[in-house]
């Protein structure tokens, strides 16, 4: 096929092991035909097809969010934002404007609280909320998603009461009195979840392509999605109306596995638009909800009276062998989220089990989060081809939270480093709206260690964990799309495959990691077309 367009005179880092490095790309339609040199692309090429000067700007793949939940990221951008609000005080505050704006019986609905950055590590309360309103039902998630703050009109529409029992794999929180104080740890969600409205396909459509045009600013072409059936149908819609710009690997809700496996639906599935990944699993809760499920009880914080609390199973290591087993059976892979050093733990046991019989050796699992892991299970990653699905902005965001919940124990904690040692492949995404999705932030935090503002200092948050650039970028392209056994047409630079890329305003590979921050994403380009820049 001939080229229709050349880029010359880029610094184009091309992730592919080969020609890692070259200045030339020739594309014809929405593959890459060709690299190599400026003079030779240009004299083979260069009498029929358009070119584009880089002027020697950075070219990487196009970034993959390896873990992103795209249809709530939408969603997120249009209610009330608590993320990174420093009090209590500041998020009644933005909770009161908008019930200023919204008629009375109107759900009220909002997430990003986060109370480890307020005054007190105790939780708010119900009572918090009703002194702004008891004419709206109230209902916001913590950051993390594994809590919610409820005032007492929506706990009384979810008929959440003194005598309602705790879900299995959830937790309602109680007073000493024995009332429910508002806060709803995991399952105990679920009463309020069924109250709250879907968005409508059109609602659901809107989001999703609001959440597109946001993230091709970032640089991002694909996402590995955690959702269900209202994402995937705005996906197809936008799909059917040739308005789809965002790759997507689609993951299916355990809830619906056993309807995927009658259908036949095997992982990889689809095509270079939508292709369905695998079941997606919970193991256990959450770090800063203290639901993690740990080997070794939490560190007792003041205010916190939780003697011998070791998180909460989700589900329960026999309920994780069963289901990786018909998982694998029906040719499914699985990605369980998991977070506390027991729940990886279980879940590898569950993965071993499976491998150890010869089931869909060929599968590619994956542990979402794996955010703290106990020193005996470090090489069972590599040992069972089990990928890290792992997000370097939890670790700057969560780093004061993990010392306060862990202790010494965070030595394994974030491991990228230690994992990459013992032969694990990384991918790297960001669970947004929980963080945010801009993935230069997210090399930043995997490269440093550090937050924005330098905290906690020049080295870094165990430092010893810090990964490249290289090896950052690796995780967002080739290792993302390599965890989405998608590795032969997306993630590197190299004739065949799929011309997604990104355009970056300053070479993150030769200067200071400090500078990584003030790089800006010049163009994106996703099957040879720019879509943004």
């Amino acid at each position: 096929m001939h080229p229709n367009l050349i880029l010359v005179n880029g610094n184009i880092h091309t992730m592919d092991v080969r020609t890692p490095h070259v200045e030339a790309i020739a594309i014809a339609g929405e593959r890459i035909v060709a690299v190599g040199s400026s003079a030779d692309l240009r004299a083979r090429y260069g009498s029929t097809a358009r070119e584009i000067d880089l002027e020697g700007r950075l070219v990487l793949p196009g970034l993959i969010d390896a873990h992103i939940h795209f249809l709530s990221y939408g969603l997120s951008l249009r209610e009330i934002d608590l993320m990174g609000v420093t009090s209590l005080e500041g998020a009644l505050t933005r909770v009161a404007a908008r019930a200023q704006k919204v008629p009375a019986g109107q759900w009220l609905g909002g997430r990003g609280w986060d109370q480890s950055l307020w005054e007190s590590n105790a939780f708010p309360t119900k009572g918090d909320l009703d002194a702004i309103t008891t004419e709206h039902p109230i209902f916001l998630r913590r950051k993390c998603g594994h809590a919610g703050w409820a005032n007492s009109r929506a706990l009384a529409l979810a008929g959440i009461t003194r005598e309602t029992a705790d879900p299995d794999g959830g937790k309602i929180e109680r007073d000493a009195q024995g009332e429910p104080t508002g806060i709803l740890l995991e399952r105990a969600m679920v009463p309020i979840f069924d109250l709250l409205q879907e968005p409508t396909e059109h609602e659901a459509v809107e989001a999703v392509t609001l959440a597109t045009e946001t993230v091709h600013k970032m640089g991002i072409v694909g996402v590995h999605n955690m959702e269900g059936a209202a994402a995937l149908r705005a996906f197809q819609q936008l799909r059917e109306d040739d308005a789809l710009q965002m790759r997507l690997l689609q993951q299916i809700p355990e809830a619906d596995m056993d309807a995927a496996i009658q259908l036949g639906i095997r992982s990889g599935y689809g095509d270079e638009w939508i292709r369905f990944g695998a079941v997606k699993i919970f193991a256990d809760g959450a770090l800063g909800a203290r639901t993690a499920l740990m080997v070794e009880p939490y560190e007792d914080l003041p205010g916190i009276d939780e003697p011998g609390n070791v998180g909460i199973a989700v589900a329960t290591a026999e309920h994780l062998a069963r289901q990786v087993r018909r998982a694998a059976e029906a040719g499914l892979a699985v990605h369980i989220h998991a977070i506390g050093d027991l729940a990886n733990r279980n879940v590898l046991d569950a993965i071993e089990a499976t491998r150890r019989a010869g089931i869909g050796l060929y599968l590619r699992h994956r542990i979402e989060h794996a955010q703290l892991l106990h020193p005996d299970d470090v090489n069972r990653f590599a040992e069972l081809g089990v990928i890290p699905s792992m997000q370097p902005i939890h670790c700057t965001q969560d780093m004061i939270v993990a010392d306060q919940n862990w202790g010494a124990r965070v030595r394994l904690a974030y491991a990228w480093s230690t994992l990459l040692s013992s032969g694990a492949r990384l991918a790297f995404g960001s669970d947004a709206p929980i963080e945010t999705p801009d993935i230069l932030q997210g090399i930043y935090a995997a490269v440093t260690r550090r937050r924005a503002d330098g905290f906690p200092g020049e080295e870094g948050w165990v430092p010893e964990e810090c990964v490249s650039v290289q090896e950052a970028v690796y995780a967002y392209t080739l290792g993302a799309a390599y965890a989405g056994g998608e590795e032969a047409i997306k993630g590197s630079l190299c004739a065949g495959k799929l011309a997604d890329l990104v355009v970056l305003s300053e070479d993150i590979f030769g200067n200071e990691p400090e500078q990584i921050l003030e790089t800006q994403v010049a163009a994106t380009m996703i099957g040879g077309e720019f879509v943004y820049g």
